[in-house]
């Protein structure tokens, strides 16, 4: 199993309106590296739902339900989704403040490739901030 953070601005699609949704396609990444990590999720993978924006913060749980496809937003064939299953809200939302100042969490690709919409996360890490949720 492998481990994912993917962000998206609360004011486009919320925690709140995935889970109303229930299941989604992870579509609209039109960055290498962020379609790259797409490729690479399998189905039963878990994700942190991230809230980008003004929040910063880390809000909910998810799992990879379909591992990618074509994103049916373009005609360009380099382009995939995926489709993520929500889960539940993390109980106590982690900080992009609370991320960096946490020794342990100082090589995610969060803090170091902010910008990135989909990164991996490694099972340390995953751990480190479930624990930080609880």
């Amino acid at each position: 199993m492998n481990y994912w953070l993917v962000k998206q601005e609360p004011e486009s699609y919320s925690f709140e309106m995935f889970q109303k949704d229930g299941k989604t396609d992870w579509t609209g990444v039109r960055n290498f590296t962020a379609r790259n990590n797409l490729k690479e999720m399998k189905v039963g993978d878990k994700v942190f739902y991230y809230h980008s924006g003004g929040e910063r913060t880390v809000v909910g749980f998810a799992t990879v339900s379909k591992a990618a496809f074509p994103d049916p937003t373009t005609d360009e064939p380099q382009w995939v989704a995926v489709e993520l299953e929500a889960g539940k809200a993390v109980k106590t939302p982690v900080t992009l403040a609370d991320i960096k100042a946490n020794p342990k969490l100082a090589e995610m690709k969060l803090v170091k490739l902010s910008r990135l919409s989909v990164s991996p996360v490694t099972k340390e890490e995953w751990d480190e901030i479930v624990e930080m949720s609880k």
